[in-house]
C-alpha cells in the first residue's frame, strides 16, 4: 500500500477512536491555502478539537508524536483560525489542539498538546 492509502487508513483510524472517546468528528482533512488539518472535532462540552494524526510503522526515527514540529504547529494554528472565520464561530469559542499517534504500540492521544 502507498504512503497516501497507509494515510488515509490511519487518519480514518484515529476518526473512529476520537468517536469512541466520545467526540464528534466533523471534518477529516480540511484544507485551505495555508495548510491542512487531519481531524477537527468538537468535545462534549463543545470545544472544537483540531487534532493532527502522526503515524510510524517502526519507532526507528523517534516516536510519530516527536514528528510534529513548530513549523507545523504554527501551519495547523493558522489553518485553524482560517476554519473558525470560515465558520464564523465566536472567538470566544474553546478550542484545543490535539495530536493522536499511532505505532506498532497502540494509539496515544495527547490533549492539549500545543
Amino acid at each position: 500500500m502507498n504512503k497516501r492509502g497507509v494515510g488515509a487508513l490511519t487518519e480514518a483510524r484515529a476518526s473512529e477512536f476520537l468517536t469512541e472517546q466520545g467526540l464528534t468528528v466533523t471534518e477529516r482533512n480540511y484544507r485551505t491555502k495555508t495548510g491542512e488539518i487531519d481531524l477537527i472535532a468538537v468535545s462534549g462540552d463543545g470545544t472544537v478539537v483540531f487534532a493532527e494524526v502522526k503515524y510510524r510503522r517502526t519507532n526507528d526515527y523517534g516516536l510519530p508524536e516527536e514528528a510534529v514540529s513548530a513549523k507545523k504547529m504554527e501551519t495547523i494554528r493558522k489553518t485553524a483560525m482560517w476554519y473558525m472565520r470560515e465558520r464564523k464561530l465566536s472567538p470566544e469559542t474553546a478550542v484545543r489542539f490535539d495530536i493522536i499517534a499511532m505505532d506498532s504500540n497502540g494509539i496515544r492521544w495527547y490533549r492539549d498538546a500545543f
